[in-house]
């Protein structure tokens, strides 16, 4: 029942995040948020994923009945919901997706990373867009600044500029302000669900 409440959830966002520890069902919650807004729109959902996520996606879509097309080449993505892995966005036109879906978008929390920029500039303009993974800032909370600005909430810096402050002397070295820290959570929980087991939105384990 948490994949059914963190679905409609993510869809009534429309720009969401689902931050899912491992084995709580990602894969299906973002094959049946897709399907959804290939439905709404009209236009196909494009899925990004590392190169051994793919094919399991798809047959984790097979299981609730939601065909899933793994494609290498933009030509190829027929369907409503296409795969690829993340090294082959320069061969799609993104601009024909109604939506897209970062599997593992752990990938962008690097903030000076190629990878990030890239995933910015392709999908600026896409209206339903949707990051899952379990660990969206495994070294600091500042890494949650770019899956913000990918989801179009805000930028990294606006974010660092209310939430945080220099460490001191050194300008590299950001903290979260000690009166912010309720809101800052607050803040997160308006566009990303964090979620470590069933019984933090009140199911059974």
């Amino acid at each position: 029942p948490h994949q059914k409440v963190l679905t409609e959830w993510a869809l009534r966002r429309g720009r969401a995040a689902i931050f899912a520890d491992t084995g709580l069902g990602k894969s299906r919650m973002q094959l049946a948020w897709a399907d959804r807004v290939a439905s709404h729109t009209g236009k196909p959902v494009l899925i990004l994923a590392p190169l051994a996520v793919a094919q399991q996606t798809v047959g984790a879509g097979a299981e609730i009945g939601i065909h899933v097309t793994h494609v290498k080449d933009g030509k190829d993505a027929h369907g409503p919901i296409a795969i690829t892995n993340y090294d082959r966005l320069h061969r799609f036109d993104v601009s024909g997706f109604g939506g897209v879906v970062l599997d593992e978008s752990s990938c962008i929390k690097h903030h000076t990373s190629k990878t990030l920029q890239t995933l910015l500039d392709a999908f600026k303009a896409t209206p339903f867009k949707l990051c899952a993974t379990a660990t969206p800032a495994p070294n600091d909370w500042t890494e949650l600044g770019t899956h913000a600005e990918f989801l179009g909430v805000c930028s990294r810096q606006e974010m660092l500029a209310e939430f945080f402050t220099h460490d001191g002397g050194d300008t590299s070295v950001w903290r979260l302000k000690g009166h912010a820290r309720n809101i800052f959570w607050r803040w997160v929980c308006q566009w990303g669900a964090l979620l470590r087991r069933p019984s933090d939105l009140g199911f059974d384990d």
